[in-house]
């Protein structure tokens, strides 16, 4: 560590010098511009440009003969969320089948694109420039599809429309590549502390930010799990019980409004209504509890028809204890230290 003794300029300014080394390394001279920002703990980064240089990493990945596509897939995956600008796969041989769909499937749920591809490499490379994006605006464009998704798999419930059902099926890959942009949009925000504070984050907003993307993707994944149990059911014009199915609707109504209220309190900050967020699992829970001593005689028929009420039953409680975990963020956030302000008061009422 190098400490550097503030002088005086004249006789209202003071200065600091700059260390040798690091305007060597950077380049700099007399009269050249820097840029000073001002972190969320009060202390200074100096950046030696006007504008965030943006530095574009490519890396070369490997590819055995025999390596299965999910492999690829996760590998792939890894990269992007971590910073690659350029992903160059290559085959020891060539790629067969099975590899050449896993790659342009995984370009396909992030915003990738290939542009070099032969017998035995592909190049990928990213389309977003992450200077120029919002995680906050990510978010909400995130769960606004995450919404309809509750909404119109509601809807299908109600009316049995499977074409319904489909559509939020359809809708799952585009939650998909928003939560991947995000992560790595955090990840590269908690590695720059440049970019962290063009984008107005800090290291808890990148922790919190973090989990409230997996919660949302988690409610899409779980939504869209309701949808493929409504498919089946409709396909094998199978039917629930009467005294089931009404409970299964209103268990999802409360759910899916828990979801989207915690998500709203969390980009408006506003913690007022986090607590009837989180007392709202007993609600679900008790509902479940009503379905659970079901009727069952063992025919084939009952035994579809019970796993698939079982599947949309945990996923609607799964989608309140998401909403949940949301609101306990919330809460936790309206308590954050900001600055050199350590005393704070807060109104819940």
């Amino acid at each position: 560590m190098d400490f550097r003794k503030i002088m005086a300029l004249g006789k209202s300014s003071l200065v600091m010098t700059l260390p040798k080394e690091w305007l060597k390394l950077n380049n700099l001279e007399r009269g050249d511009n820097v840029s000073v920002y001002v972190q969320s703990d009060c202390s200074l980064m100096v950046h030696p440009a006007n504008t965030i240089v943006e530095t574009r990493k490519e890396i070369t990945l490997m590819i055995n003969v025999d390596e299965s596509g999910d492999s690829i897939i996760r590998s792939i995956i890894g990269c992007y969320l971590n910073g690659y600008s350029t992903i160059k796969v290559r085959s020891r041989n060539i790629f067969n089948v099975e590899q050449n769909l896993a790659i342009r499937s995984i370009v396909r749920s992030l915003y990738m694109r290939i542009i070099k591809s032969s017998a035995d490499q592909a190049d990928l490379q990213t389309l977003m420039d992450e200077s120029m994006a919002s995680v906050y605006s990510g978010i909400e464009r995130m769960h606004i599809i995450t919404a309809s998704m509750c909404q119109d798999v509601l809807k299908s419930m109600k009316e049995w429309d499977e074409d319904l059902a489909k559509s939020v099926v359809s809708l799952e890959e585009d939650v998909d590549q928003f939560m991947y942009f995000l992560l790595r949009l955090i990840r590269s925000s908690a590695l720059s502390p440049s970019l962290a504070n063009q984008l107005g984050l800090d290291m808890v907003d990148c922790l919190d930010c973090q989990t409230l993307v997996h919660r949302i993707e988690h409610v899409a994944d779980h939504t869209a799990n309701i949808a493929n149990s409504l498919i089946y059911l409709l396909q094998e014009k199978l039917f629930m019980p009467k005294d089931v199915f009404p409970v299964l609707v209103k268990s999802a109504e409360i759910a899916f409004d828990l979801y989207d209220r915690a998500v709203q309190s969390f980009l408006s900050t506003q913690v007022d209504k986090t607590n009837d967020i989180i007392d709202g699992q007993k609600d679900i829970e008790r509902l479940g509890d009503d379905i659970t001593p079901l009727p069952f005689h063992g025919e084939r028929e009952e035994k579809n028809v019970l796993c698939h009420i079982c599947i949309i039953r945990d996923s609607i409680k799964r989608v309140s204890e998401y909403a949940a975990d949301i609101a306990e963020l919330t809460i936790d956030r309206s308590y954050k230290v900001r600055g050199s302000n350590l005393t704070k008061t807060l109104d819940h009422s």
